[in-house]
């Protein structure tokens, strides 16, 4: 709608998984590596936590699509709304299984475990994976224990990853889950994005579909952009994209603090205080995000590029990472 407008080969701020567009900020590449050593190495339990629209599920498949998880077949569910026959039935034609075992339970247990014994004496490692994991049922949540016990004298057959908003974290303390949590071998969170990530991440995906960030944005709209979407990446797109529709509407570029102010009225986005002080010495953290040129842009331009006007002496020690100026 906008691409031709904005010198975009597409848009950049669509809510899809697609991993071309994931920003590794260090907690990503963190998570990521934790996510991928869980599957290639089959350990019995990896949990992802992370609010809603913090790129679980993007990140879920960049794991997948790695080369270290290349041997690993995974079953990927994100339907949290089955009942039990359901997921046994949907287990049975995840797996491939005889279509005869997937009313029974017993059967399914016993066919799919002759089936991971003869896959990882291929060296494949065959994974559950399961998205939206907080809400899943109780009972559910029992199936999937019980799915994590199959196993050899010496190595887990099935490795399982749940995925889930801070909310599966609550769960998993109950006492009722505590067989579940003592399940657990590793365990990774994405929290929302500071603001030198949000101008990285707004810049990053520009690039990614084939713009220049400094002719989209200013800095002032990079700032208001992070106070109102509190750092979700989901968010940060949602408003980008609707001021670009704007932007082509005014026929106006770079988009301006104005326009993002009305863009997040019409979403009922309040504005709020997401900044977190950055002690002096410590801004250290906050070098090495790379460009697509593969040089690196150090930190204290970036958020000075982003910031308001009157936050621009606070995040003086920030980086840029080449957003524009009004």
């Amino acid at each position: 709608m906008y691409q031709e407008f904005y010198g975009l080969r597409e848009r950049p701020f669509e809510l899809t998984a697609n991993h071309r567009f994931l920003l590794m900020t260090p907690k990503h590449r963190e998570a990521l590596s934790t996510l991928e050593y869980g599957l290639f190495s089959a350990k019995s339990l990896t949990v992802l936590i992370g609010e809603a629209g913090t790129g679980k599920t993007t990140l879920l498949q960049a794991a997948l699509k790695s080369e270290r998880c290349k041997n690993v077949r995974c079953v990927y569910i994100n339907n949290s709304s089955l009942t039990r026959q359901e997921f046994i039935e949907l287990l049975g034609r995840a797996f491939r299984l005889p279509v005869h075992v997937h009313g029974s339970k017993t059967a399914l247990l016993e066919e799919l475990e002759t089936a991971l014994r003869e896959r990882r004496g291929g060296g494949e490692v065959t994974a559950l994976v399961v998205d939206e994991a907080q809400s899943l049922t109780t009972e559910l949540l029992e199936e999937v224990r019980l799915l994590g016990n199959i196993e050899t004298s010496n190595e887990k057959l099935l490795p399982l990853v749940l995925s889930g908003q801070p909310e599966l974290d609550s769960r998993l303390e109950h006492p009722s889950f505590r067989q579940l949590k003592q399940r657990v071998a590793l365990r990774c969170v994405l929290s929302p994005l500071e603001l030198p990530e949000t101008a990285a991440y707004i810049a990053h995906r520009i690039r990614t579909a084939g713009g220049v960030p400094s002719h989209l944005f200013t800095r002032e709209s990079v700032s208001l952009i992070h106070e109102c979407s509190g750092g979700i990446p989901r968010m940060i797109s949602v408003i980008c994209d609707n001021a670009l529709v704007s932007g082509l509407a005014l026929d106006r570029r770079p988009i301006d603090r104005s326009i993002v102010l009305e863009v997040c009225n019409e979403f009922r986005l309040n504005r709020q205080e997401h900044f977190r002080s950055i002690p002096e010495g410590d801004h250290e953290r906050y070098q090495g995000y790379v460009t697509r040129d593969g040089e690196s842009e150090s930190a204290n331009e970036a958020v000075s590029q982003a910031a308001p006007q009157d936050k621009v002496p606070r995040f003086r020690r920030f980086a840029s990472f080449g957003l524009g100026r009004s």
